[in-house]
């Protein structure tokens, strides 16, 4: 484990030129990775050395290339330039699973034992050729046997069921039929499945993209542990500040605030200690890099007018008397030459500073907040009144009733049905049994864990106008809103990250308030600064809010009303 540094460190990059390569090493590295989609350039000259016993947490913008990079050290993606090299046995966790939907959750668990199964038959074998061979002595089969069970000795084969089994039940499906497909669970529950594959495989390296988003308390708690014991590189992208705290030796930030000269590309920071510190440092170095940046640019503006309108102002302007010609002659020279020296010497401190000035700080996406206009429904009668509600094997809830101002906080365990709930009081899911009223002209908005564009062709500013309609869309403007990047409103959809989606789906339901706001997990996928700007705007909300959420962070900031779920 590396000592907490006291400041972020900048990694140096070193030339490399071939692609990705896989051999036996301790160590994930990238060397001078560039990568671009298109016209724009994700990741640009990123060098990054993840060592045994390092559990670094990848952090930056939506968008910024983090599930990039962690593709291109597990060698699925290819960089435009530079070197990606990992260890031989290197898994990955990726948060668009590419799973095939008729393949059993039993099945994907044992083919992550695949190896393991392997070297058990392979024990099995040479112990059958050892006892055939009896009392001949056979040189060579007590050779392989030996290996096989020095293999099986190293890989721990006596226990592998039992690690599965603890997996499994660490990460909250263990009660989930292992004949069921793919195609038949959530998605939460895949990403489960999928998680747990990955860490009984046990490949020397790990790279997880959001490794959080869909566990509960107890499943985060049993991940946190093992990441803990981990003797391999582990290298996770995440949003969940909590986790960051927790697990990470050292944050590594692909979007940093540092003043980097003009042309040149942002370097990556190491920083050794918590998130939390590094929120205010990287505040800090934000506010350095803003205000050296205008010094510059003030000292250039006064330079430039120093060689360009300074000059001819100090020569004479008028005629020189005729008594007064002598005198000139003997001091004008000495008056061009000081004229001329400054000038000089103005000029080139104008090129070294137009050569080496820093470039303008990034534009910070900032939330805007809920914009105004909207109205809320008077205090007279309940949005919603919930009484008795079942939804078979999923949800069971005696009472909820909402008013207009409601803050409610909605957590529990994994399969406790918090995303049932909120589909219930959506009203895209009606209930087996039980009564659920609706305040008549009551708008609900459902912001769910997993968005989808049907045509991920279009922009987001194409989607916006339509959804909303161009009277709408011009009086709260899509980029106004500080949840898209002016960059990202005309890429097509389908190139956007996953954050970037679902801000976009934010953004379709916040340009017209509804009056009941649903939020599934809001902060999972969204960058920690716009995480925490819309926890704040939530609480001016000019309606009824509720929130279904793991995030600890969240939870613990939470001032409202709190409903647990029990799992059915």
């Amino acid at each position: 484990m590396r000592a907490p540094m006291t400041q972020a460190t900048p990694v140096h990059r070193r030339a490399a030129s071939t692609f990705g390569r896989s051999i036996d090493i301790q160590q994930l590295r990238a060397d001078g990775v560039t990568r671009s989609y298109g016209d724009r350039v994700v990741l640009r000259d990123v060098d990054l050395v993840v060592s045994a016993g390092d559990r670094f947490g990848l952090i930056g913008e939506n968008g910024a290339g983090k599930s990039t990079l962690l593709r291109i050290l597990a060698g699925i993606d290819e960089p435009d330039d530079g070197e990606a090299v990992r260890p031989l046995r290197t898994g990955i966790l990726m948060q668009e699973l590419e799973l095939p939907e008729d393949t059993t959750v039993g099945e994907l668990l044992e083919q992550a034992l695949g190896e393991v199964r392997a070297v058990e038959q392979e024990l099995e074998t040479s112990a059958a050729a050892l006892g055939e061979t009896g009392s001949a002595g056979d040189g060579s089969a007590e050779q392989r046997y030996a290996a096989a069970l020095d293999a099986a000795e190293r890989a721990d084969v006596w226990t592998a069921d039992a690690r599965l089994d603890a997996v499994v039940d660490g990460l909250g499906i263990a009660a989930i039929e292992r004949s069921r497909r793919l195609g038949e669970v959530s998605g939460g529950q895949r990403s489960r499945f999928a998680l747990a594959a990955l860490l009984v495989a046990r490949p020397t390296a790990l790279l997880l993209d959001e490794p959080t988003n869909h566990l509960d308390d107890e499943a985060v708690a049993f991940l946190r542990g093992h990441l803990s014991e981990w003797p391999g590189p582990v290298l996770f992208a995440s949003h969940d500040r909590a986790f960051l705290d927790e697990v990470a030796t050292g944050l590594v930030d692909i979007d940093p605030s540092r003043p980097v000269p003009v042309g040149e590309a942002s370097p990556v920071v190491e920083f050794g200690g918590p998130f939390s510190e590094y929120l205010d440092w990287k505040a800090a170095e934000l506010d350095r890099w803003s205000a050296r940046h205008e010094e510059e640019q003030a000292e250039l503006r006064r330079l430039a007018s120093a060689v360009h309108d300074v000059a001819p102002r100090i020569n004479h302007d008028r005629g020189i008397r005729d008594n007064n010609r002598m005198a000139f002659g003997m001091r004008g020279d000495r008056v061009e030459q000081q004229i001329s020296r400054r000038v000089r010497n103005a000029q080139l401190r104008l090129e070294v500073l137009e050569r080496e000035q820093v470039r303008r700080p990034p534009r910070q996406l900032s939330f805007a907040g809920i914009p105004s206009g909207s109205t809320v429904l008077d205090e007279g009668e309940q949005l919603l009144d919930l009484a008795d509600a079942r939804v078979d094997g999923r949800l069971h809830l005696e009472r909820l009733q909402l008013a207009p101002r409601s803050r409610v906080l909605v957590t529990g365990a994994n399969g406790s049905g918090k995303s049932t709930l909120l589909a219930v009081l959506a009203g895209s899911l009606r209930l087996d049994a039980g009564t659920v009223l609706r305040r008549k002209g009551l708008r609900v908005g459902l912001l769910e864990q997993d968005v989808a564009f049907p045509d991920a062709e279009r922009s987001p500013r194409e989607v916006y106008d339509r959804t909303l309609g161009e009277a709408r869309a011009a009086r709260t403007p899509l980029a106004g809103l500080g949840l898209l990047g002016l960059r990202d409103l005309d890429r097509p959809i389908g190139q956007l990250s996953v954050g970037q989606q679902r801000r976009l789906a934010l953004a379709l339901i916040i340009a017209r308030p509804p009056h009941l706001f649903l939020l599934d997990e809001p902060t999972n996928h969204l960058s920690l600064t716009l995480a925490t700007e819309l926890e704040d705007a939530l609480g001016d909300y000019p309606g009824a809010v509720v929130i279904a959420s793991h995030d600890r962070w969240l939870r613990r900031r939470w001032s409202g009303d709190t409903l647990m779920l029990d799992r059915r």
